[in-house]
C-alpha cells in the first residue's frame, strides 16, 4: 500500500479531471461512419459529441474507454474488452471543458459488424453519422475526430484490418471499395490488385468458380484474408491524398 511522502503535500497542485473520449469508425451502407452522441446535459446539451466520459478513481483510462465503448454500442463487456482501441493523444487545453480543468485520453477504432448504438451515461441519444458530414461537434472533438480518422487511415496502410470489412469470401473489389470509403480517395484497379497479390500473406485464392458481379465483365476470382497481420511491403495511399 502507497503512502505519501513525508513534506508532499497534493493539496498544493490545482486538481484537474480525467476523461477518456472514442472515436469509432465502421463501414455501413460503403460509407465510413462515425459513432456520436447528442449531450443530454450541460455543458453542450443538445450538442453531438464522441461517446466518452470521466475515468473513475480506481480505474485506467484504457478501462474507461471500453467501460463507455459497452455502455454507448450496446456491446457486452466481454466483447468491447477483446477489441482492438488505439490510443491517439492527449488532449489537455487549458480551457478545453467549460466546467473545469480537464485532460482526455482519445481512442481511435474501426470496428466491423457494430449494433446500432444507444444512449448510456449523460447522453440523450446514440447514432450513426456519415464521418464526412458531422457538423461541428461539443469540446474539441472535432480536432479529436480528424485526428482519429488520419490514424486509421494510416492503419489500413500497415495492417490487415480492412479484409475484417468484407465478407468471408470477397472480390478484390470489394476489398478495394473498403479502402476507397475509410481514405476517401478514388484508386487504380490494376495498381490496386497487383499491390495486394504480391504483399505477401495479404489475401488467399479462393478455389471453385467465381462470382459474377455486378458489371459487365468477367467473373471476379474470390479470395479470403490470409495469414498476414501486418503488410511489408505497406499499402500506401496515393501520395498526397489524405481523407
Amino acid at each position: 500500500m502507497s503512502t505519501v511522502p513525508e513534506g508532499y503535500d497534493p493539496h498544493a497542485f490545482t486538481p484537474f479531471a480525467v476523461t477518456v473520449d472514442l472515436a469509432v469508425f465502421t463501414v455501413r451502407e460503403g460509407r465510413l461512419h462515425v459513432l456520436l452522441v447528442e449531450r443530454g446535459e450541460e455543458p453542450y446539451k443538445g450538442r453531438w459529441a464522441l461517446p466518452g466520459g470521466f475515468v473513475l478513481p480506481r480505474e485506467s483510462a484504457e478501462a474507461a474507454a471500453r467501460r463507455e465503448l459497452a455502455e454507448e454500442t450496446g456491446l457486452t463487456r466481454h466483447t468491447a474488452r477483446a477489441l482492438h482501441l488505439e490510443q491517439l493523444r492527449t488532449y489537455s487545453d487549458p480551457d478545453r471543458d467549460p466546467r473545469m480543468r480537464v485532460v482526455s485520453v482519445a481512442y481511435a477504432a474501426l470496428i466491423p459488424d457494430l449494433p446500432e448504438p444507444r444512449g448510456g451515461g449523460d447522453a440523450a441519444h446514440a447514432r450513426w453519422w456519415d464521418a464526412g458530414s458531422t457538423g461541428p461537434l461539443a469540446f474539441d472533438h472535432d480536432r479529436i475526430l480528424a485526428d482519429a480518422h488520419d490514424r486509421i487511415g494510416a492503419k489500413l496502410e500497415y495492417s490487415c484490418l480492412a479484409t475484417a470489412f468484407c465478407p468471408a469470401e470477397f472480390t478484390l473489389g470489394e476489398l478495394q471499395r473498403v479502402y476507397e470509403t475509410v481514405w476517401g480517395v478514388e484508386l487504380d484497379r490494376p495498381n490496386f490488385r497487383r499491390k495486394v497479390l504480391t504483399t505477401p500473406g495479404f489475401v488467399q485464392a479462393v478455389e471453385g468458380p467465381p462470382r459474377r458481379t455486378g458489371g459487365r465483365g468477367k467473373p471476379a476470382a474470390l479470395y479470403r484474408a490470409g495469414a498476414a497481420t501486418a503488410l511489408h511491403p505497406p499499402l500506401l495511399r496515393p501520395e498526397g491524398r489524405t481523407p
